[in-house]
């Protein structure tokens, strides 16, 4: 068995080896004390007093670096109005300075399962620009006419003050709503929060099943985590999607579109989110072929989508699988520039053409970015020529491709950490990679991805294989593996 391995110190060397600075520099100490301590107002536009409405936030269990407030309320005719409130992190971190630089060239916080590399100080970005349950906070408020078949009928964007009345987390608001636990305390406490929340199952329930009809993906990858106790490995567990799940992801989609059509509207310059339309889709036909289903020659993300929800319902065991390999074969996305009059490529998976990155600004540059360009569009200006958003554009995108080859490095490392005692044992897995660089492997019984290092020829993503485990190497996370006959 390999000697333990430091995995703070592994991961923060990770982090160095891809080019990130995990540490803060000297100069940003003096500009976080100035900043906390300022009262937050926006330039040029004065919020609006939004407080008295019952916001909540939903989030991972231990999460501080809280982005994005939500309120809904009914409309006489059966429409919603609905509000999403996004941190106004711009309001204390100022284009140019010492944090700004820094958050520039990080452009994403970093999340490895052992430990957090944020883009922003802790003092910003879990405290000050955080939206914190019972503080009151400077926000982006993005206003929506939301009719009954889930379209989006209109947008506003603002600024406003908002103070959020109960700090969710998915886990225990999903097993509340799918009738496998008790009332969150948060909600339990606070008269109409309940009521609130509902109504926002019902919003996203709307505009999850408009989106569905339109051709937006959905998946059902597997993500995991590791269980740490005393510095060691003990398990890989994975992470549950809930309803409380879909009200965020709808709300965000809903709100990210909304953004990237107020920004085209105001004939403003934008950065784009767009996944383009996929080189592999005849391989993706093949894997669909396979179960007896025949796409259509040319990429179409509506029949994609059909043939997700089919087997999905057919064989929900095997779905994650499957979608893991179709999301392996669609490929990540990117960022553009967009101008004023210009038509873009859209966003392949979510089946949208206008779609900007709007609502995580305490965790990614580009958001932080679109805050900005509101602002200037509110006030007539400019925040940053075309020149300087193509290269804040692409350095984003490939620091993100880098942020996940870290955060996969670390998966790999706590996997292996996990697996350094089971040397010779037999997994079923499936294939996620097969390139000229390396075959890849995730297993199901224990879910974490390894190397095909013997007998990989003839495999293709998608394919199920059985392997043996060979060796792992924990700093390196290696874990290597033996393709055997089935």
């Amino acid at each position: 068995m390999d000697a333990p391995c430091d995995l703070k110190a592994r991961a923060r060397q990770a982090m160095l080896d891809a080019g990130f600075h995990p540490d803060f520099p000297a100069e940003v100490a003096a500009e976080i004390e100035a900043a906390t301590k300022s009262n937050a107002q926006a330039h040029g536009v004065s919020p609006r007093d939004l407080r008295s409405l019952l916001w909540s936030s939903i989030d991972n269990d231990h999460s501080r670096d809280l982005d994005q407030v939500e309120f809904a309320e009914k409309q006489a005719d059966g429409s919603y109005r609905l509000l999403v409130g996004i941190a106004d992190v711009d309001a204390l971190v100022a284009k140019g300075s010492a944090v700004d630089r820094h958050a520039q060239s990080e452009t994403t916080s970093v999340y490895t399962g052992i430990t957090v590399f944020p883009m922003l100080p802790e003092a910003l970005s879990t405290n000050a620009t955080s939206l914190l349950d019972s503080q009151d906070r400077p926000s982006v408020i993005i206003e929506m006419q939301v009719a009954g078949s889930g379209e989006v009928n209109g947008q506003q964007v603002y600024l406003g003050l908002i103070r959020n009345k109960a700090k969710l987390a998915y886990n225990a608001t999903g097993a509340w709503l799918e009738g496998r636990g008790p009332i969150p305390p948060a909600i339990a406490a606070t008269a109409g929060m309940e009521e609130q929340i509902r109504l926002q199952v019902e919003i996203s329930s709307c505009l999850r099943h408009l989106r569905k009809q339109q051709g937006a993906l959905t998946f059902g990858t597997i993500e995991t985590a590791p269980v740490i106790e005393n510095g060691t490995v003990t398990d890989v567990k994975a992470t549950t999607h809930t309803v409380a799940s879909d009200i965020i992801e709808s709300f965000m989609v809903a709100a990210n579109v909304s953004m990237a059509r107020f920004l085209r509207q105001k004939r403003s310059l934008s950065i784009r989110r767009i996944v383009k339309t996929p080189k592999r889709w005849e391989r993706i036909r093949a894997i669909a072929a396979q179960l007896g289903v025949q796409l259509p020659p040319a990429p179409d993300p509506r029949a994609l989508s059909d043939f997700l929800d089919r087997r999905r319902a057919i064989d929900p065991e095997h779905f994650p699988e499957l979608s893991l390999s179709i999301v392996k074969l669609l490929g990540p996305g990117e960022y553009i520039v967009e101008a004023a009059g210009e038509e873009r490529e859209g966003h392949f998976g979510l089946a949208v053409r206008d779609y900007t990155h709007s609502t995580a600004p305490n965790r990614r540059y580009a958001d932080l970015v679109t805050q900005r360009l509101l602002k200037a569009t509110l006030n007539g200006g400019a925040a940053y020529s075309e020149l300087e958003l193509t290269a804040i554009a692409e350095h984003c995108t490939e620091r993100e491709d880098a942020a996940r080859k870290v955060e996969r490095l670390m998966r790999k490392v706590a996997a292996a950490c996990l697996l350094s005692g089971r040397i010779g044992e037999v997994f079923d897995g499936i294939i996620t990679g097969a390139a000229a660089k390396g075959t890849y492997v995730r297993l199901f019984k224990v879910p974490v991805e390894g190397r095909v290092v013997r007998g990989e020829q003839g495999v293709d993503v998608g394919d199920r294989v059985k392997v043996r485990l060979i060796s792992v190497d924990i700093p390196k996370g290696f874990i290597d593996l033996h393709r055997i006959a089935s």
